[in-house]
């Protein structure tokens, strides 16, 4: 779960490659408040998308967040954010 990693330990990149071998799928969420993917919050996950891609990962990229308006549309532009 990104939007846990980063509020208890920060170091998100290195955190996830450095234990890729116990991760089985990926949630994310906007932080604060667990939230759309967008410029209101501290994550910013292309990059942590680009480094996920560079080890291999071959499983699952979840988005489980409350989003502020229209579901369909926040869920796509989590798709577009996340694409990488």
């Amino acid at each position: 779960d990104i939007y846990h990693m980063q509020i208890m330990e920060g170091n998100l990149i290195r955190n996830i490659t450095d234990n890729l071998e116990y991760i089985s799928h990926f949630h994310t969420a906007g932080n604060p408040g667990r939230q759309d993917l967008d410029d209101a919050q501290e994550i910013y996950y292309p990059p942590i998308m680009k480094a996920i891609a560079a080890t291999n990962y071959n499983g699952y990229v979840g988005h489980e967040y409350r989003p502020k308006g229209d579901t369909i549309t926040s869920l796509k532009h989590a798709f577009f954010v996340c694409n990488v």
